[in-house]
């Protein structure tokens, strides 16, 4: 009976929908939801907490109240990180930046809470430093952790990472096209289409939630609109716009400087990390707590500067205190970022020079330097000049705005870069031991293969039909553990030894179909390895049919995967170099109805006929459908994407041939490729259009001594996938399948008796071309070694009933002494003058000097009718 609760393959529809980019978008939408929530309870959190530090200091006085405060919260905050997850430490932006780069970096839920505790924390405490860093670290984890909890493929996980990031920032400032443009710019440098897909929906739904719950507390469009005595920009002001973005980018680049020299003297200070953000936020209180009261609250002091209503004096004691502390802030590990302190420093930076414009020209002072200092000094910190530049215009959505800002950001960061090169966050990475290279990884190797380029196509599969013992039987000549089952050529289950354990032996009646695993999990063609990779150690599976439109066109194992890295290891030309495609330029479809596809190389049009009546037989048998294909040869400088070929010839051919497959009721498809290279446009269809016999024709002769059958046809011998037929059409008027009305005479020469197998397979599909009454006489011949004294007849008679059983037609047996089977084939040829001698060979026997002999010069010089041989 049915199984009713499926093994490991239970999960198919979870499986396959876990690849579907359609889900990739929704796991998108959710990443952005929860990174807006994060920066909703972070907020809230440094708000109450802020404001609880707040009453503190009108309690107990500024000089008691912010040192203990700083000491003590950020104490807590580095004790908790330390302990819980060390990951969380930092602004967070150079861990994502790591992670996106596939160092080994931790990105989860833990990383997530104890961020977000320690931020408010460390913010709460008086520390000055930024919460969008943090978001956008917390973004990463969240996006990392769904990608655990939801299955998804491992291509997408980095995506997702950059998504959950960008969600971050974009909650963070509710700017969610930079979101975006961060994600881009700094973290990921790809504009892919997936990339900015998920990047956008979960930019734009983060923004979103946030803007429902108003949590920014930048709100620069309100204090704007209050205090803007000056909305227009001149020309006039352009010099100053040069001259803040000069200063913006030497100052941003000290300020950077700064920045990594306090991280380096905390690394070698022999303090726990808890001591080094306890001693921060003791140094930072006690300096804040003899500044004026507006720096109490980092909040109130950035409106002050947005609002213009403190003076220069104050503007630059703000400019320097907020950096000497940012500094010893971030440098101590603690968690919090560098965004709303370099903007804090744009903004002052920007008034005193918009105070100094104001005072040389003598016009009124315009808030646009401010605004325009903001993206300059972000630019030079952060070194993203196109983020900075819609950070803060989606902030203001000002388009006065827009020229002074990209005026002082290209400046800042053309001048950042000249005198302190290289991005901030990659320099306290080399810091931690971390360099971020361009190489490709193994990852990146594999993404680029799909299951086409790896599967195998020749599967042993079994039909549902079998009976138990017959199911016995086949496990137990095969090697294989597990088969794919099939019926009409569709995949209908798959069958492993632990399902006929499983089934126990009381039910000797069953039959396959009955303890078979319905609906597998399967890949299709073009899935990247990436995938299959994530389903096989997901679902813990050794083996995967690869399936097109329900039809099985292959399997892959690890096996497979792992033999396809160590040729890329070991520089394998197959797998790391291929040559220019070949290009389709012409062709057509039939109906898809066939169990399998025979491909029909043409060369010689004069052959196409005959050719196709030896592949209509196989198709009429089998049930395949034929693709006939005729690849036009450009020299190898010449893309063949921009050859210019006449087609015309092989339009018509591949019209009469069209034609003639509807006439005889058989799936006709064909192309026409341009190709630098004959065999492997010849192995790409057989990929590309799931290919289970090749039948070639050949001349039955080689130019090249050092060539077998020839450059094409020993290429198609050693690689090709599937089944080989190669046939030598004959020059006799009796030859197959030229004259097929009278009784044909075939010769099925051996030394082997194992070589035969697979010559039964194709020998009643074969006889198709001839009528009922006109059936061929086969006559079986085994070639045995003049100096031998003896050989069994009894082994041969026992080959040929084997033939006999298996095409319902006797067989007649013939022993024949002789030096070698290509002398025997030429004597039993003249004497019985056949019409077609078909036989197999390994490609081992035909890639070295064929079957005994070299069996390409004996056929073609010793025999004038048609050869077949099967590659075996």
């Amino acid at each position: 009976m049915k199984k009713l609760i499926p093994s490991e393959w239970t999960s198919r529809l979870l499986a396959t929908t876990s690849i579907d980019i359609r889900y990739a978008l929704l796991e998108a939408c959710l990443i952005g939801l929860f990174s807006a929530l994060a920066a909703l309870l972070l907020k809230e959190g440094i708000g109450w907490l802020g404001g609880w530090r707040i009453k503190v200091i009108y309690i107990y006085g500024a000089h008691i109240a912010l040192p203990v405060i700083g000491f003590g919260l950020g104490f807590l905050a580095g004790w908790i990180v330390e302990l819980l997850a060390p990951a969380a430490a930092g602004g967070g932006i150079p861990q994502v930046k790591a992670a996106l780069a596939r160092h080994p970096v931790m990105l989860n839920l833990r990383v997530a809470i104890v961020k977000t505790l320690g931020t408010i924390l460390t913010l709460g405490a008086g520390l000055t430093l930024g919460r969008r860093g943090p978001t956008v670290h917390i973004g990463a984890a969240l996006a990392a952790q769904l990608s655990r909890w939801i299955p998804n493929s491992p291509a997408n996980r980095r995506q997702m990472i950059a998504a959950g990031a960008a969600a971050g920032l974009a909650a963070g400032f509710n700017t969610p096209i930079a979101g975006v443009l961060f994600v881009i710019e700094e973290l990921m440098r790809d504009i892919s289409g997936l990339t900015l897909e998920i990047a956008i929906i979960a930019s734009f739904t983060g923004a979103v939630v946030s803007r429902l719950f108003a949590s920014t507390d930048l709100n620069l469009q309100d204090i704007l609109s209050l205090n803007a005595p000056n909305t227009s920009f001149t020309l006039g002001e352009i010099p100053f716009c040069v001259l803040l973005g000069i200063l913006a980018g030497l100052l941003g680049g000290l300020f950077n400087s700064g920045v990594i020299a306090a991280t380096n003297f905390n690394r070698r200070l022999p303090l726990p990390m808890p001591w080094r953000v306890g001693l921060a936020g003791l140094i930072s209180g006690t300096i804040i707590a003899y500044l004026p009261s507006f720096f109490y609250d980092n909040t109130g002091l950035r409106g002050f500067l947005i609002a213009g209503e403190l003076n220069w004096q104050h503007i630059a004691l703000a400019f320097v205190a907020h950096s000497f502390l940012t500094i010893v802030a971030y440098g101590s590990g603690a968690p919090g970022g560098l965004f709303a302190p370099a903007l804090v420093l744009g903004l002052a930076l920007g008034d005193l020079v918009g105070i100094v414009q104001s005072s040389v020209v003598g016009d009124e002072y315009s808030y646009l330097f401010g605004l325009a200092g903001m993206g300059a000094f972000f630019t030079a910190v952060v070194r993203v000049p196109v983020t900075a530049i819609v950070i803060v215009f989606e902030m203001t959505a000002d388009f006065n705005v827009v020229l002074p800002l990209m005026i002082s950001s290209a400046i800042a960061y053309i001048v950042a870069e000249t005198f302190f090169p290289g991005s901030l966050y990659e320099h306290i990475l080399n810091i931690s031991g971390i360099e971020l290279t361009e190489e490709t990884t193994t990852h990146d190797f594999l993404s680029q293969l799909t299951a086409n380029d790896v599967m195998e196509s020749r599967v042993e599969s079994l039909p549902s039909d079998l009976t138990m013992e017959e199911l016995i039987q086949a496990m137990s000549r095969s090697h294989h553990r597990g088969f794919p089952v099939v019926e009409d050529g569709k995949l209908v289950g798959i069958v492993t030894q632990s399902d006929l354990d499983n089934s126990g032996k009381t039910h000797q009646q069953m039959q396959l179909r009955d303890i078979m695993t319905p609906q597998p999990i399967t890949v299709a063609p073009i899935a990247p390895l990436t995938d299959v990779l994530y389903l096989l150690n997901r679902y813990k599976l050794s083996r995967l049919p690869v399936v097109e439109c329900n039809k099985l066109v292959g399997i892959i194992t690890r096996s497979d995967i792992i033999n396809a890295e160590a040729k890329r290891l070991t520089g394998d030309r197959d797998t790391t170099v291929k040559s220019e495609p070949s290009y389709i330029i012409y062709q057509t479809r039939s109906s898809a109805t066939g169990r399998g596809r025979i491909l029909l190389p043409i060369a010689n049009p004069h052959h196409a006929t005959s050719l196709i009546n030896i592949a209509a037989a196989i198709a009429r048998y089998q049930k395949y459908e034929i693709h006939c294909l005729q690849v036009i040869p450009v020299p190898k400088h010449i893309n063949p994407s921009q050859a210019s070929v006449n087609v015309i010839p092989s339009r018509q051919l591949m019209h009469r041939l069209e034609r003639w497959g509807r006439k005889q009721n058989i799936p006709v498809h064909t192309q026409v490729r341009v190709a630098n290279n004959t065999a492997e446009a010849i192995l790409e269809t057989i990929a590309q259009e799931h290919t289970n016999l090749l039948l070639m024709g050949w001349r039955g002769e080689c130019s090249s001594s050092e060539k077998i059958f020839g450059n094409v046809i020993d290429t198609i011998i050693a690689q090709a996938s599937c089944e080989l037929m190669l046939v030598k059409l004959g020059t006799l008027s009796y030859s197959f399948p030229y004259y097929v009305s009278g009784e044909g005479k075939w010769l099925i020469p051996t030394t082997d008796k194992k070589n035969i197998q697979r010559t039964m397979k194709f020998l009643s599909a074969l006889a198709n071309v001839y009528t009922l009454n006109d059936y061929p006489l086969l006559e079986l011949s085994q070639v045995h070694n003049s100096l031998s004294q003896k050989y069994s007849l009894r082994e041969l008679e026992n080959t040929a009933k084997a033939i006999a059983d298996k095409i319902h037609r006797p067989v007649r047996i013939f022993p024949f002494v002789a030096n070698s089977l290509p002398d025997a084939v030429s004597r039993l040829n003249y004497q019985r003058k056949y019409d077609l001698i078909i036989f197999g060979a390994t490609s081992e026997d035909l890639l070295h000097n064929g079957v005994l002999d070299s069996i390409p010069e004996a056929i073609a010089s010793k025999t004038e009718t048609t050869v077949i041989i099967i590659r075996v």
